[in-house]
């Protein structure tokens, strides 16, 4: 696949995206934006060159609508799984390759469209570049079996939905599971927003 027609697939990724709130939409025009304009949209060397690079967030949730959270060791937060895009490659594959990598297990089913965008600046040990971030969700079965990497995170924990660390997390994790529970109609994840 060329990298223009690779580029058309991710505009039409992010822009297929209905915003939860102005945030959102903001987030979702900028990124518009810097595809349209050309820019290198793949992290070529760590930690951050270019300084503004696409990444694929998934978010794993399971039949008790528990959301799995990794212990990153260098954002220094509890943070849905994820990985930088690779250049030539489409950010739907790289959840398919980084959830492998950092839990183990394929995806049960084939990656759908991301329900999010965001745009944050990273904090921890790699702070001071712009994540721009497409959140995807991987259903699996309760019990799902977890090989993480230890090398990258220090933990993984499931999360009931009233428990989540939005206070030592993503700043948009609220937000992604207000969208979440509205995308799929269920009314568990609420309470994690009522609660923090």
């Amino acid at each position: 696949m060329s990298e223009q027609t690779l580029r058309q697939q991710i505009r039409a990724e992010v822009a297929a995206l209905r915003p939860l709130d102005a945030l959102e939409a903001a987030h979702q025009q900028e990124a518009l934006d810097w595809i349209a304009s050309g820019a290198e949209l793949c992290r070529l060397s760590k930690p951050a060159t270019p300084p503004r690079h696409l990444v694929s967030y998934f978010a794993v949730v399971d039949e008790a609508q528990r959301l799995l959270l990794v212990e990153h060791r260098k954002a220094l937060l509890w943070l849905p799984p994820g990985g930088h895009v690779e250049p030539g490659e489409h950010p739907r594959d790289t959840v398919a390759r980084e959830i492998v990598e950092e839990l183990g297990f394929a995806p049960p089913e084939p990656v759908g469209a991301p329900l999010f965008i965001t745009a944050t600046e990273t904090v921890g040990l790699t702070a001071g570049h712009t994540d721009v971030s497409l959140w995807y969700m991987v259903r699996v079965p309760s019990g799902q079996h977890i090989d993480f990497d230890a090398e990258e995170f220090a933990s993984v924990r499931w999360f009931d939905q009233n428990a989540l660390p939005l206070s030592h997390s993503d700043p948009h994790l609220a937000r992604f599971c207000a969208k979440l529970l509205h995308a799929s109609d269920r009314r568990p994840l609420a309470a994690a927003l009522d609660s923090n």
